[in-house]
C-alpha cells in the first residue's frame, strides 16, 4: 500500500473513533446559575425605569412593548417576512460554481483490447494529469420548478399576512387582560391600607372585649357574641385582602415587570362608562369584515387553492435549460476553457398513478378550509351577540354597584357622625366601615369586569384597541396611540334619547 493511502486511511480511522467518542455533556448547576443570572440583566436592561405613576395607557404600551408573548408573536411575523422573502429566490434559475482540487498518486492510465482478437491493440496511456484543477459555472432552469416554486412563495406570502392577523390577536388578548389587571390593581391601590386599618381596629375591639371578659366587665355569652361578630368580619375581609394583595403582581406580570418592583396606579378622579348605542345588525358586518380570525381564514383557503394548482403542476412534465462554462488545466486538453448549453424533458410517467390522489387531497384540504370559515362565520356572529348582552349585564351591575357603594358610604357616615363611646356603638362603626369598604371593592370588580366586557366586544367585532399605525413604538407613543384609539371606539353611537343611570344606550326605543 502506497504511502498516500496508509496515511489516509490512518485519517478516517481516526477521525471515526472521534466520532464515536462523543457523549452528551449536560449543564451543570453554575452554568444554569450564569444562565438565569444573564437572563435577569437582560430584561432589566431592556425595560425602561418606571419613573411616574401609571395610567391605563402606560399600562398597555409596557404589555405590548415588553410582554413575552407578544414579542414572541411578532418574532413569527418576522421570521415569516423573513421567509417569504426566501421563497422568492427559488423563482430564479440555479447558478452554480464549483472548483476542485484532485491529486492521485499514479497516472490514470489505461489501453485498449481487440474485441474481435482480445490483443492489446494499444500500450498503456493517459490523457489526464495526477493532479487537476477544474472550475465549472453552470445555469440550470426548470420551468416546471418555477411554475410550483411561484405557487409556494404566493403561499409564503399569504403566510406573513396570517402571521400578521395572530399578532393582531394575541395584541387584543393581551390589552383585554391589562384594562381587567389594572382596575382591580387600581381598586387595590385605593383599598389595601383601608383594609389594613379596618382588620388593625377589629384586632384591637378583640383585644378590649378579650380583656373586660377576663376582668369580668361584661357577662361572658355577651362577649363571646361580641367577639363571633368581629371574628365573623376578619373572616370576610381576610379572602378580600388577600385579593387585593395579588392584584398588582397580576398587572406587573402582564408588563413584564419583575416581581417585587414597587408601582403606583394614576387613578382616575372618575370612572368614565363607554355607550353602548350601535345596533347588532351592524356590529354583525363589522365583525364579518374586521375579525382576524376570519382574514386569517381567508388567506388559509387561498393557500389552499395554490396547492391544487402545486398539485396540477407536479403532473405536468418538466423541461429544464442549461447552459455552463468549465476550465479544466489538464494539459493534455487541446482547449482547456468551453462552453455547453442543453434542453432536457423529464416526466415522472409512474407518477400519473397518484395524480389523481394528490388532486383529491389538494381539493379536500380546500374544502376543509372552507368549511372551516363557515363555521367561523357562524363561532363569530355568536360571540358579537354573547359580548353584546355582557355589556349590557356589566353596564347594569356596574351600576347597581356604585349605587350600593354611595348608599353604603352614606351609612358609613352618618353612623361615624351619630356613634357614641361603648362597645356597642363602636361594633356598628366598624360593621359600617366593613359594608363601605366590601362595597367600594365589589364596585371596583364591577368596573373592571365591564371595562374587560367592552373589550371583549371590541374584539368580537374586530375592532383594534391600537391604531393600524403608530409613531412609533417607544412607551409615549404606545400610550398616547392607545388613548386616541380608546377615545375613538368608547362611543359608537350618540344615544337617541336620555334613560336611566341603569339602562344601557342600546334598549333605546325597545318595548321588551
Amino acid at each position: 500500500m502506497h504511502t498516500f493511502s496508509r496515511t489516509l486511511l490512518a485519517t478516517a480511522l481516526g477521525l471515526a473513533l472521534a466520532g464515536c467518542a462523543l457523549s452528551p455533556v449536560p449543564f451543570t448547576q453554575a452554568d444554569r446559575a450564569e444562565h438565569v443570572k444573564a437572563d435577569q440583566a437582560r430584561l432589566a436592561a431592556e425595560q425602561a425605569p418606571i419613573t411616574g405613576p401609571l395610567t391605563l395607557g402606560d399600562a398597555v404600551a409596557r404589555a405590548l412593548k415588553y410582554n413575552m408573548e407578544h414579542r414572541l408573536k411578532m418574532m413569527a411575523s418576522a421570521l415569516a417576512a423573513d421567509q417569504a422573502d426566501l421563497a422568492k429566490y427559488d423563482l430564479l434559475p440555479k447558478l452554480t460554481l464549483d472548483a476542485g482540487y484532485n491529486r492521485r498518486d499514479s497516472y490514470p492510465a489505461s489501453s485498449s483490447m481487440s474485441v474481435d482478437t482480445g490483443t492489446q491493440s494499444l500500450v498503456p496511456s493517459t490523457s489526464q494529469e495526477k493532479t487537476r484543477q477544474t472550475v465549472d459555472l453552470g445555469l440550470t432552469w426548470n420551468i416546471l420548478d418555477f411554475g410550483v416554486s411561484y405557487w409556494q412563495a404566493q403561499q409564503a406570502g399569504d403566510r406573513v399576512l396570517i402571521a400578521e392577523q395572530q399578532r393582531r390577536k394575541t395584541a387584543q388578548t393581551l390589552i383585554q387582560n391589562v384594562r381587567q389587571a389594572y382596575w382591580l390593581a387600581a381598586g387595590a391601590q385605593q383599598l389595601e391600607a383601608r383594609i389594613d386599618t379596618l382588620l388593625g381596629q377589629i384586632d384591637s375591639a378583640l383585644a378590649d372585649s378579650r380583656k373586660a371578659r377576663a376582668e369580668r366587665l361584661k357577662p361572658s355569652l355577651e362577649a363571646l357574641a361580641y367577639q363571633r361578630s368581629l371574628l365573623e368580619l376578619v373572616r370576610q375581609l381576610e379572602p378580600i385582602r388577600n385579593e387585593l394583595a395579588q392584584a398588582k403582581p397580576r398587572l406587573a406580570s402582564l408588563m413584564n415587570l419583575a416581581p417585587g418592583i414597587a408601582f403606583t396606579l394614576a387613578v382616575p378622579a372618575k370612572l368614565e362608562t363607554p355607550a353602548l348605542s350601535a345596533k347588532v345588525d351592524a356590529l354583525e358586518e363589522q365583525a364579518l369584515l374586521n375579525r382576524p380570525e376570519l382574514i386569517e381564514a381567508d388567506y388559509q383557503e387561498r393557500i389552499g387553492v395554490a396547492e391544487t394548482k402545486k398539485a396540477m403542476l407536479r403532473i405536468l412534465p418538466g423541461i429544464e435549460l442549461s447552459a455552463g462554462a468549465h476550465r479544466d488545466v489538464n494539459r493534455f486538453l487541446v482547449d482547456k476553457n468551453w462552453a455547453d448549453g442543453g434542453l432536457r424533458l423529464t416526466w415522472n410517467l409512474l407518477g400519473l398513478l397518484s395524480a389523481k390522489q394528490n388532486m383529491n387531497a389538494a381539493d379536500q384540504q380546500l374544502e376543509i378550509a372552507r368549511a372551516q370559515r363557515l363555521a367561523l362565520n357562524m363561532a363569530v356572529l355568536s360571540q358579537v351577540h354573547i359580548a353584546y348582552r355582557d355589556v349590557e349585564g356589566k353596564l347594569r351591575e356596574y351600576g347597581m354597584a356604585d349605587e350600593v357603594n354611595q348608599v353604603d358610604a352614606e351609612i358609613h357616615a352618618a353612623t361615624r357622625a351619630s356613634t357614641e363611646s361603648g362597645a356597642d356603638s363602636r361594633m356598628q362603626l366598624i360593621r359600617a366601615e366593613a359594608g363601605s369598604a366590601v362595597s367600594e371593592l365589589r364596585k371596583w370588580q364591577a368596573y373592571a369586569n365591564l371595562e374587560l366586557a367592552w373589550a371583549q366586544l371590541n374584539s368580537s367585532v374586530g375592532v383594534d384597541a391600537m391604531p393600524e399605525k403608530v409613531a412609533s413604538h417607544e412607551l409615549p407613543a404606545l400610550a398616547q396611540a392607545f388613548n386616541a384609539q380608546a377615545q375613538a371606539t368608547a362611543k359608537l353611537a350618540a344615544a337617541p334619547r336620555a334613560l336611566p343611570w341603569w339602562m344601557p344606550a342600546a334598549w333605546a326605543g325597545r318595548d321588551d
